[in-house]
């Protein structure tokens, strides 16, 4: 294990720490942004967290976080954050939700790690090395039909939007079982082999970028829905156990 990757699991046992403070079944007060987005104080006060420390190891590095605008764009590692993926749930009592810390280096995603305190399910990959849950290591399904594929999507709304609907049905239409779990869950379930294709209409590259590490390094693929690479400018994504992959996206292309 690298410093990087000890580094960012500091940080998130300790905006753990912040999150389940605010976090019971009565839920917690959320505002809106200007984007119709929610955001709670843990959100606000774990990302400031994770930024202390990782600048406390890192002062040179870049960060960009779902709260905050990206800083120091001119140096080599950025730090990618989403503090509490799944708010929705979150502010309503719901466990299905995680913190999500990447590392890029130039435009190449190499560190991933998804907390999920709720759930009890640590996440982590760096590229090269296999992903892990609660450090045994997880690889995705070797499903090869998509008569027999497991699927989740994200929000229905934003497939109508985005004019992915016809897909999403001709997909769901194609396999053996649909689930909209939505939110960073998915995605930890295909890189678990649970499931075997995620695809969501839309999303920001905190939603997806450790999450890109830790499926791909189990062995899957992750790109947007029309096949590309999963940038800073990602919209939206497919994300599978490969075989299934370009199945997934002759639904949507």
């Amino acid at each position: 294990m690298n410093k990087f990757l000890t580094i960012a699991l500091e940080a998130a046992r300790e905006s753990e720490k912040v999150i389940l403070e605010y976090f019971d079944e009565s839920g917690v007060s959320v505002e809106m942004k200007s984007d119709n987005s929610p955001v709670t104080v843990a959100d606000k006060k774990a990302e400031h967290v994770i930024h202390e420390v990782v600048r406390s190891y890192f002062p040179d590095h870049g960060f960009l976080g779902e709260e905050t605008e990206e800083s120091d764009t001119n140096s080599e590692y950025t730090w990618i954050v989403d503090p509490i993926d799944g708010t929705r749930n979150y502010s309503h009592g719901i466990p299905i939700f995680d913190t999500q810390i990447a590392l890029m280096k130039g435009e190449e995603l190499i560190l991933g790690v998804s907390n999920a305190p709720a759930l009890r399910e640590l996440l982590y990959a760096e590229k090269g090395k296999g992903a892990y849950c609660n450090d045994a290591k997880i690889h995705v399904s070797s499903v090869q039909d998509i008569d027999k594929a497991f699927i989740s999507f994200g929000g229905i709304r934003h497939f109508e939007q985005k004019k992915l609907t016809v897909g999403l049905v001709s997909l769901a239409n194609a396999v053996n079982g649909d689930h909209g779990f939505g939110d960073f869950w998915s995605y930890t379930l295909v890189a678990r082999g649970s499931m075997d294709i995620m695809v969501d209409p839309k999303v920001n590259i905190w939603d997806v970028a450790a999450l890109t590490v830790i499926l791909e390094e189990a062995g899957g693929v992750m790109t947007d829905t029309a096949g590309g690479p999963i940038t800073k400018k990602v919209q939206s994504v497919i994300a599978s156990n490969g075989i299934l992959h370009a199945r997934a996206l002759s639904c949507f292309n």
